[in-house]
């Protein structure tokens, strides 16, 4: 577990009432629709002689990632992210076809994301961009700092070794402080907690030369923080998903 300040020990009788009470009334969203890989043309025009690669992109993780908050996979992070890389210059100049796909499910930790890596198989041809989604159910199943920091080493090895992975992106954990579904003062700690597993996963990416830990702001001067957010109060609605989507376009055009 995640060591605790003195000030949430005395809170240990609260926090347990209201994490007990938020399991059992708690809004459940199913995983968004839609396919889950595919292939994209990038620009009709080119001819066969241009010489450009094809762009291979793989989303693996959690229900933020399966676009839990969202009715489709278009709304959700896979397809935005997929219309904001078409929208890119950078990433037209270099390449004529995006490939991708997602492993994702709603629950899973990081040891989720780990076992999934070991049964799926080895892809034809190695992944360029591999964007990775783990941490809320860890930090909601108190998962040590030591397991957590563990399980992203092994994923990383494995990513790279299996999957050909030539860069890996790790979004950071959202603002649990911020969830309208988490009530006080049961949300601070989880945002103290949410700190710590951030911290660590920075400081596990920072040991490799291709792995990118990504904060997550959801600060913006004309949306309130609560406009973030689907009807649970939990995931992500199309808002938060269109902002990270166009970060990590942002981020992988970089990088490529």
């Amino acid at each position: 577990m995640i060591p605790l300040q003195p000030k949430h020990i005395a809170l240990a009788p609260v926090y347990l009432y209201q994490g007990m009470k938020l399991k059992k009334t708690a809004l459940r969203l199913p995983e968004a629709e839609g396919e889950r890989k595919g292939r994209l043309t990038l620009n009709e025009k080119d001819s066969p002689s241009e010489d450009k690669s094809t762009l291979n992109i793989m989303l693996l993780g959690d229900s933020s990632a399966a676009g839990v908050g969202v009715s489709s996979q278009q709304e959700a992070l896979a397809g935005q992210l997929l219309e904001q890389l078409q929208l890119l210059p950078q990433i037209q100049q270099k390449f004529s076809q995006l490939e991708w796909s997602l492993h994702a499910t709603s629950g899973h930790t990081s040891f989720d994301a780990l076992r999934r890596l070991y049964v799926l198989p080895v892809p034809p041809t190695p992944v360029d961009i591999m964007i990775v989604m783990v941490g809320v159910n860890d930090t909601t199943a108190n998962v040590s700092t030591s397991k957590w920091e563990q399980q992203l080493r092994e994923i990383i090895g494995l990513s790279q070794r299996k999957f050909g992975a030539k860069q890996i992106i790790f979004p950071c954990l959202p603002p649990m402080q911020e969830m309208p579904a988490i009530p006080s003062p049961l949300n601070k700690l989880m945002g103290y907690k949410t700190q710590i597993m951030n911290e660590r996963l920075i400081e596990v990416c920072d040991h490799y030369e291709s792995v990118l830990a990504l904060p997550i702001n959801l600060n913006n001067k004309d949306l309130q923080t609560q406009n973030f957010f689907a009807e649970d109060g939990f995931h992500p609605n199309s808002t938060a998903y269109s902002l990270l989507a166009k970060k990590l376009a942002k981020t992988i055009s970089e990088l490529v």
